[in-house]
């Protein structure tokens, strides 16, 4: 995700009030902010679910419902996401 410069604290501030209630969704085994080191406006979740209907489910709760449109109004440019699955862990 790209924020505008002048919306990277609020974003940061929405991830801090609601990252306990994304991570205690049911079927979420870990959740990872990470941020750009040559980008400080560019951000990205990781995370990883039990099941991929457990992430279609969080998509539907009320959590995501508020926090995805306030995150949205931020951007400096559309988001990507992306499922992927596991091919190594070494």
């Amino acid at each position: 995700m790209t924020f505008k410069s002048e919306n990277v604290d609020l974003f940061e501030n929405i991830f801090e009030k609601y990252h306990s209630k994304i991570r205690s969704a049911e079927g979420c085994l870990s959740l990872k902010l990470l941020r750009g080191v040559d980008n400080p406006n560019v951000f990205f979740t990781y995370s990883t679910w039990q099941d991929p209907s457990f992430l279609d489910v969080y998509r539907k709760s009320e959590t995501f419902g508020i926090v995805w449109p306030q995150t949205k109004a931020l951007f400096a440019e559309p988001a990507e996401a992306w499922t992927t699955e596991e091919k190594y862990d070494l």
